[in-house]
């Protein structure tokens, strides 16, 4: 079905491979320049250039730690951060917002710290930071103390329809904790 419904518009370029004529195609990521003797000839070209990445403002007086150039603002797939002008030459990279530690120690691997991170699509959750090592992650706001019935080391913080609770952290347990 997939093949039937390609477009095959002709386009005034040739393939800078075997010289045929390129035509404008559509697949699921949307229309593109194919060769006309596919599949011999497999050269494609995206139409719309890569918007991932691109610069947004150029830091002044900034260097790359890296190769000296100077540091611009990009806005990427996951959001803002910090690149080397001299991209894709030198890949050095920062990150914007750095993610807020807690004093709260990681209730899996007991090495750790908790650190509030962001997902990418905006969602404030609490893992770990010695990932990928240990794996923990929440999504409620961990609080340190201790659950009465099965003694897991962490709470959560849980808004509820009779204000703000305290929750067990363990997903085995999960009992809301008693205040005295």
């Amino acid at each position: 079905m997939s093949q039937a419904t390609l477009l095959a518009v002709k386009n005034t370029e040739n393939c800078p491979e075997c010289g045929a004529e390129l035509v404008m195609r559509s697949g699921k990521h949307g229309p593109f320049l194919g060769c006309s003797r596919y599949p011999e000839c497999q050269f494609i070209r995206p139409l719309k250039p890569q918007a991932d990445g691109h610069v947004v403002k150029v830091l002044d007086g900034q260097l790359c730690p890296k190769c000296g150039t100077t540091l611009v603002l990009r806005q990427g797939r996951y959001g803002m951060f910090i690149g080397c002008g001299a991209y894709p030459d030198c890949d050095h990279t920062e990150v914007i917002d750095k993610p807020d530690t807690t004093s709260i120690t990681c209730p899996q691997c007991q090495q750790g710290q908790l650190l509030q991170r962001k997902s990418r699509y905006g969602k404030i959750f609490h893992a770990c930071d010695r990932y990928p090592e240990c794996q923990f992650a929440i999504n409620l706001k961990p609080i340190e103390g201790v659950c009465g019935y099965c003694h897991y080391p962490l709470l959560v913080e849980k808004r509820t329809a009779q204000g703000v609770k305290l929750f067990c952290a363990s997903k085995l347990c999960g009992k809301a904790v008693v205040n005295e």
